[in-house]
């Protein structure tokens, strides 16, 4: 079964036709301010299987080697699409219309994570991408 997805207003509406998987916290500064929250959560699926039914993602390129999805009308974070998994999509958990569908196995840029934040759901933790992000060889990774 698909997942589905949306915005906060509605004007937005996706489904991820495949299997959903990578799912986990990310801390970056950037996440950070660009959600207002000390953190998001994603799940990663195929490129081409991210369909969006109704209306239209609006894009901004906060960094050179990606771009991040929202809702032009309401604002509502909904993706990052980066040039090192090209075939790849990171969709925000929450946009989900069943974030519960979906599980966080890690946290990355724990090194950037907001000091008053405690983790205690004992998953692994890396500073920046990690050893294990899909897409990076060491030295590739962004900073």
């Amino acid at each position: 079964m698909a997942l589905t997805g949306g915005c906060a207003c509605g004007a937005i509406r996706y489904r991820i036709d495949g299997p959903a998987y990578d799912t986990g916290w990310c801390h970056c500064r950037l996440c950070q301010k660009s959600s207002g929250a000390p953190a998001m959560a994603f799940t990663t699926c195929a490129l081409d299987h991210f369909v969006v039914d109704q209306g239209n993602i609006a894009i901004v390129k906060l960094v050179d080697y990606g771009e991040r999805g929202f809702c032009a009308a309401c604002g509502t974070s909904l993706s990052i699409h980066v040039d090192y998994q090209k075939d790849e999509i990171d969709v925000a958990c929450a946009s989900l219309d069943e974030p519960e569908a979906v599980t966080p196995q890690f946290h990355i840029f724990h090194d950037q994570k907001i000091g008053w934040v405690k983790l205690a759901d004992g998953l692994p933790t890396y500073d920046g991408f990690g050893v294990d992000a899909r897409g990076l060889m060491p030295g590739d990774r962004p900073e």
